[in-house]
């Protein structure tokens, strides 16, 4: 394929840009998900360890489950070490990541603002930026007066329920397009030979010994020597079918875009305390979340009242967008573990391998995951930077507790 000049008349679906095979009776690895970790998974087994008899299978169209249905957020300022290793990881892939697959990702690093609206967020706020000082993450804490600076359209005044007090600011954050990420990875995947088979769902996989050796899918019987699952919040129905019972629960996740703005935001802004996060997309739509419903759910569709107090937040925050219409909303479906980190890594049957537990944090690690993933699918160990992520460290206590990052624990 003749590489094209990046944002050079591209379509709105744009088939071209990988092939729509038959599966082949066997593959040496079959990842299992279309989305966004699946796809670079694929990526990173080519590029960096030469494997390319793979197989990606998506139930749907590519890239069309949570990939399709986040709010785009990269950064890496998390608190503990481990978090910080690999959020870190994949944000210095991100910003390279345009001109390894020569794709237009839109990737804009326009920085983070996580505010903060309490003593206690202020004391939690100033120990995570020194503790991402320490790990090498570019991280400042910003008092109200700096928050108005970098956005000024943010409400700093104290006569509102949650005053804005500060923030902490990660100027190498930003947004990219999400689309364009899983279509970039896919036409890299392709290029290189990876077999990317949309409309196949597999509802079975075939352990002999325990060990894997296929997956049943809806297009047939596929032999596989490695079956790598990364499907978000339907990770744990795919391991059920091995005997594995994942400690992950799914739950809805909603966002929303208002209609087409003049370009008004400058950058992210985040608020743990009353859960609205805010940026703008590259077409001018606002693109606005919430926490995740708290009740279980494979739907693609949340509770009207989180919206409503959603929007409630966010217009406290941002009395400019009072006007604002509602454009449409989304809801995906995402898996969270009991210490809110992701659960990368090795599984209880020989060479099948999981890749679940990411929650709210999915998308921001996308080509990290890739990397490690696919180190750990080729050399049948986790790489240095997922090996804290083992399922095991459920039952030996090495917990990593990123509640914090839905404004939990820290």
């Amino acid at each position: 394929m003749s590489p094209r000049t990046p944002g050079a008349d591209l379509p709105e679906h744009p088939d071209w840009l990988w092939r729509d095979p038959e599966p082949k009776k066997s593959y040496d690895v079959v990842v299992v998900g279309g989305g966004g970790h699946g796809l670079a998974t694929a990526h990173y087994l080519a590029k960096n360890h030469g494997i390319t008899n793979v197989a990606v299978l998506e139930k749907g169209w590519l890239g069309g489950g949570n990939m399709a249905r986040n709010t785009t957020i990269i950064r890496s300022n998390y608190l503990w070490d481990e978090s910080a290793g690999i959020y870190e990881h994949a944000l210095r892939l991100w910003e390279g990541l345009e001109e390894e697959l020569d794709y237009p990702i839109l990737f804009s690093q326009r920085g983070v603002l996580n505010l903060a609206h309490s003593l206690q967020d202020v004391r939690d706020s100033v120990r995570r930026v020194e503790a991402n000082r320490l790990n090498g993450v570019d991280a400042e804490w910003l008092d109200a007066d700096g928050v108005k600076e970098v956005c000024p359209i943010v409400n700093i005044s104290q006569d509102v329920r949650y005053p804005v007090l500060g923030a902490t600011y990660q100027p190498r954050a930003g947004i990219a397009k999400h689309d364009h990420v899983a279509w970039g990875l896919a036409r890299s995947a392709d290029a290189a030979g990876v077999d990317i088979i949309q409309n196949c769902e597999v509802t079975g996989l075939d352990v002999v010994g325990n060990r894997v050796v296929g997956v049943r899918t809806t297009r047939g019987r596929i032999a596989a020597g490695k079956v790598a699952l990364c499907s978000a919040g339907h990770t744990s129905v795919l391991a059920a079918m091995a005997g594995i019972r994942l400690p992950v629960q799914s739950h809805p996740l909603q966002a929303l875009v208002s209609e087409l703005l003049e370009p008004v935001h400058p950058t992210v802004v985040m608020s743990n305390a009353v859960h609205v996060y805010v940026s703008q997309a590259h077409k001018g739509e606002l693109v606005m979340g919430a926490g995740i419903d708290a009740y279980n759910s494979y739907t693609q569709r949340g509770a009207f009242h989180i919206i409503e107090e959603q929007m409630a937040a966010a217009l406290e925050l941002f009395p400019v967008f009072a006007r604002a219409h509602v454009l449409r909303t989304w809801g995906g479906i995402v898996d969270v573990s009991p210490d809110a980190s992701p659960i990368v890594g090795l599984s209880p049957v020989d060479n099948l391998y999981l890749n679940c537990g990411w929650g709210t944090g999915g998308f921001k690690a996308t080509p990290g995951v890739g990397w490690v993933y696919a180190h750990t699918i080729a050399h049948d160990t986790p790489h240095a930077l997922n090996a804290p992520f083992s399922l095991d460290r459920f039952t030996t206590g090495a917990l990593v507790d990123e509640h914090g990052a839905a404004a939990v624990a820290h």
